[in-house]
């Protein structure tokens, strides 16, 4: 088990992590792959795992052979996925409660994502929990996505820790990956877009939630005071 008593900052990903919202976008790929003529291949989510957004339109321009500039196919993707963020989407259950709980604490708090800025902040601000976070890192801030450690080291940059102060929540082998290469402690959170890699995940991670709730009784003694 992770001691959370010696953490001074908590890194979460976004997307299927603390919002329920992988496979909203499973679901986009294959509309948007569609429209081409094309049908997703079942592995495409292991394939762009951690890509950030500019790399994941990329790679779609060039395995499949879409016409459009990588800035166009973006924008239709951002299109899609602009009403669930703004209007569906919601946390997972316990997500907002083990929040409060560390940010009440005292411990800082980071978002890092590879999704969109204005879709990650307009998300989290409907659901009421943008001011909880001391450091936001998108795609727009980054270069190289998961598993490159840059998006996690930039958040401890912005919190002013260093990486041994911190832990990071991540649904994918990829971000689990990238947050080690951080030097920071890992803690695998099960979502089911993703479960065919659980196994995995949890021999990476230092420590595994099965759920938010179940995480949060697990570790209510190693919280800091």
């Amino acid at each position: 088990m992770t001691d959370l008593r010696k953490a001074r900052g908590a890194v979460f990903d976004m997307d299927g992590t603390i919002l329920d919202s992988m496979g909203m976008w499973q679901d986009i790929d294959r509309r948007y792959l569609a429209r081409f003529g094309k049908e997703a291949p079942a592995d495409l989510q292991r394939r762009i795992e951690g890509f950030s957004v500019p790399e994941t339109a990329r790679y779609f321009k060039e395995t499949f052979g879409i016409p459009d500039s990588t800035e166009k196919i973006i924008a239709d993707w951002n299109e899609m996925a602009r009403e669930e963020y703004l209007y569906v989407l919601q946390l997972k259950p316990g997500a907002e409660a083990y929040l409060r709980s560390l940010h009440g604490r005292g411990v800082l708090l980071g978002i890092a994502t590879t999704n969109y800025r204005d879709l990650t902040e307009a998300c989290l601000l409907r659901l009421g929990i943008l001011d909880l976070f001391d450091a936001v890192v998108t795609s727009a801030e980054i270069e190289k996505g998961k598993p490159d450690p840059e998006i996690f080291l930039k958040a401890a940059q912005v919190m002013g820790l260093s990486p041994g102060d911190c832990v990071v929540f991540e649904d994918l082998p990829a971000g689990l990956l990238a947050g080690k290469r951080a030097g920071m402690k890992t803690v695998a959170v099960y979502d089911p877009a993703a479960a065919a890699v659980d196994a995995r995940k949890r021999a990476m991670a230092d420590a595994y939630a099965a759920s938010w709730e179940e995480w949060m009784k697990e570790t209510a003694e190693d919280l800091p005071e």
